[in-house]
C-alpha cells in the first residue's frame, strides 16, 4: 500500500511556523551581514516634513495670549506629577488638537490606556489633524507593533526610529540580530515628547503605558510631565523635525510587510473601540478624569497657574552615535546637564530611577562635597527597581558617594503615604512601586526635568531631550517632591554605620508605622535578587547601564 500523500494538519501547522522562522532568520540575515550603520528603509524615499506653521492661531494660543503678552522672552510650565493627570492631559490635548499632533516615545505600549490613546489618535485624524508618530524600535513589548497600523489613515504617518529589520515578536530573533549588529541596534531614542498644534508640548520622563499613567495595579512608575507654552513648544518641534526627517526615522512601509492596509486598520480600530467601551463601562477613574476637561481646562483658564520662566532647550542629535556635535549643534544633553551641576554652588538635588556615574561625574560630586555643597540623591531600591542590572552599576559606587557625604535615599516598593508619589491612595496598597522621573534641582533656582537618566547610556547610548528652566519657583516644586518622596515610610535613608569589629557597613533606616528599623541587609522581594545583583556587579558594563 502506497503511503498517504497528505500532509497531516500537525504538520501543516508545523511546516507554516518553520516556513515563517525560515523566512525571519532569513530576513534577519541580510541585514546581519551588511553589518549596516544606517537601518533597514533608510534608502527609501520619504518625505520631509515640518511643525505646523501657526500656532498663534490655534485654541491655546488664544486662551493663553493675554498672559502671554506679559511676559515676553519667557515660556509657561506646569508640572503635572500625578499620573492619571499624565493621562488625561494627553488624552484632553489630542481631542483638542486643530491641526496637527506630533509625538515622540521610546515606549508605546498597546496596554489598557495605550489602545485608548492609540483610539483618541484615529478620531483626530479622521476630523482631519494631521498625526506624526515617532516610537523608538528597542524596548516593544507584544502588541505594541500594532501602532504601525495607524499608518493606513491617509492623516496619519508612522516611522520607527532605528529599526530592527525583523518586524515580529520573538524575543530570541531579536536577540540574534541585536546580537549580530550590535553596534547600531545599541543606539536607542530615549525622547519622549508630545506637541498639539506647535503651542502646546509635555516633556519629561513618561513613555505611553498603564505602568507610567499610574493605572495598573501590579506596578506604578513615579514619573513627571511638563506642560509647556511658548517659544520653548516651538523650539522643541524644532527639534522634533530633525528627529522626524533624519536618515534613522523609517516609514513602516519601508520595512517588512509594508504599508498596513485599510481592512487591517478596520480590524484594530474595532478592537480600539472594544478597549475603550470596557473601560468606560469598568467606571475606570483615569476615564473619568480625561472627560472631566481636566487638568486642560484650568490650565487655559489661569484656575491652574503656570509659571512663566526663561528656558534652555537641549536635544541630542538624531545622528548622535556616529557625529560629534559642533559649535552650531551644541552640546550633548549629558554635557549641557553636566557643566549645569558643576556650576552648583549650595545644594543639588538629583531624583534618578538609575545613577551609575562615570569616573568625571563621580569627580563631579566630590568636588561640590568638598566644596560643602549639600548633594541629595533618590534612586530606585533593589525591591523597587525593574532594571537589575542598571541597580547593580549603582551599588558598585554607593559605598563611594557615601563616603564623600552624598545623602543617599532609595525608594520603597511600598510607600506608607501618597504624598509626592503620584498614585491614588488605593494604588500604594497593591503592586511595585518605582521611580521612573527625572528631575535636577540647582541651587533651588535652576531646574533640569527630561527624559535623560543620571547614567551612562543616557551619556552615550541613547538619545535624550530635556528642558533647564531658570526659575526658583518651579525647582521648589522639584524640591518639594524630593523632600516627600524621601520621608522615612516612602524611602529608605542609605548610611555608613561601623559593625562591631569597627569596618563600615551600608545600612538601610526606614519607618514601618511608628517603629524606626534599620538593617544590614539590602531590601528585596527575594534572596535570589540579592544574589542576581551581587553577580551582576562583577560585570564591567557601566558603559551600557
Amino acid at each position: 500500500m502506497e503511503a498517504d500523500s497528505r500532509t497531516p494538519p500537525l504538520f501543516e501547522r508545523l511546516s507554516a511556523h518553520a516556513t515563517a522562522v525560515v523566512a525571519s532568520v532569513l530576513l534577519v540575515a541580510v541585514q546581519l551581514l551588511g553589518c549596516a550603520a544606517l537601518p533597514p528603509g533608510a534608502k527609501y524615499e520619504k518625505q520631509s516634513s515640518t511643525a505646523y506653521a501657526h500656532p498663534e492661531d490655534t485654541r491655546i494660543a488664544r486662551a493663553l495670549a493675554a498672559s502671554a503678552a506679559t511676559h515676553a522672552g519667557s515660556s509657561a510650565f506646569r508640572m503635572i506629577s500625578r499620573g492619571t493627570d499624565g493621562f488625561a492631559l494627553r488624552m484632553q490635548l489630542i481631542d483638542g488638537a486643530e491641526h496637527a499632533l506630533d509625538l515622540q516615545y521610546f515606549i508605546f505600549h498597546q496596554d489598557h490606556t495605550g489602545q485608548i490613546i492609540t483610539e483618541a489618535l484615529l478620531r483626530a485624524a479622521d476630523r482631519g489633524v494631521q498625526l506624526r508618530v515617532l516610537v523608538d524600535d528597542g524596548a516593544i513589548e507584544p502588541g505594541d507593533g500594532r501602532i504601525r497600523l495607524l499608518a493606513a489613515h491617509p492623516d496619519i504617518e508612522v516611522r520607527v526610529f532605528n529599526p530592527f529589520a525583523y518586524r515580529g515578536e520573538s524575543a530570541f530573533l531579536r536577540g540574534v540580530e541585536f546580537m549580530f549588529n550590535h553596534r547600531r541596534l545599541d543606539f536607542r531614542m530615549h525622547n519622549k515628547l508630545m506637541i498639539a498644534d506647535n503651542a502646546g508640548a509635555l516633556i519629561g520622563g513618561r513613555n505611553i503605558g498603564d505602568e507610567y499613567f499610574q493605572v495598573d495595579p501590579q506596578g506604578q512608575y513615579a514619573d513627571d510631565d511638563l506642560f509647556v507654552y511658548g517659544r520653548t513648544v516651538q523650539q522643541l518641534s524644532a527639534r522634533f523635525d530633525s528627529y522626524w526627517n533624519s536618515a534613522l526615522a523609517i516609514p513602516v512601509e519601508a520595512l517588512a510587510g509594508g504599508r498596513p492596509t485599510a481592512a487591517q486598520l478596520a480590524t484594530y480600530r474595532a478592537e480600539l473601540s472594544v478597549a475603550h467601551q470596557r473601560a468606560q463601562d469598568a467606571g475606570a477613574s483615569y476615564m473619568h478624569d480625561a472627560a472631566s476637561g481636566e487638568p486642560l481646562s484650568g490650565i487655559l483658564n489661569g484656575e491652574l497657574p503656570m509659571v512663566w520662566a526663561p528656558a534652555q532647550v537641549i536635544c541630542d542629535a538624531p545622528d548622535k552615535l556616529h557625529d560629534h556635535y559642533d559649535t552650531v549643534r551644541g552640546p550633548f544633553v549629558y554635557e549641557s546637564v553636566a557643566q549645569a551641576v558643576a556650576a552648583v554652588q549650595t545644594e543639588l538635588l538629583i531624583i534618578s530611577p538609575y545613577f551609575v556615574p562615570t569616573p568625571m561625574e563621580s569627580q563631579v560630586v566630590e568636588n561640590l562635597r568638598q566644596q560643602k555643597v549639600r548633594v541629595g540623591i533618590l534612586t530606585n531600591s533593589l525591591e523597587s527597581t525593574t532594571e537589575l542590572s542598571a541597580h547593580a552599576g549603582y551599588q558598585r559606587h554607593r559605598t563611594e558617594l557615601l563616603r564623600a557625604g552624598v545623602e543617599l535615599h532609595e525608594v520603597r516598593a511600598a510607600p506608607e503615604n501618597t504624598r509626592g508619589s503620584g498614585e491614588s491612595a488605593a494604588l500604594t496598597r497593591y503592586g511595585n512601586y518605582g521611580l521612573h522621573a527625572k528631575l535636577y534641582a540647582l541651587d533651588r533656582t535652576k531646574l533640569f526635568i527630561g527624559s535623560m537618566n543620571f547614567d551612562q547610556r543616557s551619556a552615550w547610548l541613547n538619545t535624550e531631550v530635556g528642558l533647564i528652566i531658570d526659575s526658583s519657583e518651579l525647582t521648589l516644586q522639584a524640591v518639594s517632591r524630593y523632600d516627600a518622596m524621601t520621608q522615612l515610610g516612602n524611602a529608605y535613608e542609605v548610611l555608613l554605620q561601623p559593625d562591631s569589629g569597627g569596618h563600615l557597613r551600608v545600612v538601610w533606616r526606614t519607618r514601618v508605622g511608628d517603629r524606626i528599623i534599620v538593617t544590614a541587609h539590602e531590601p528585596s522581594h527575594s534572596a535570589w535578587r540579592i544574589i542576581e545583583g551581587d553577580l551582576l556587579q562583577l560585570l564591567p558594563v557601566d558603559d551600557e547601564l
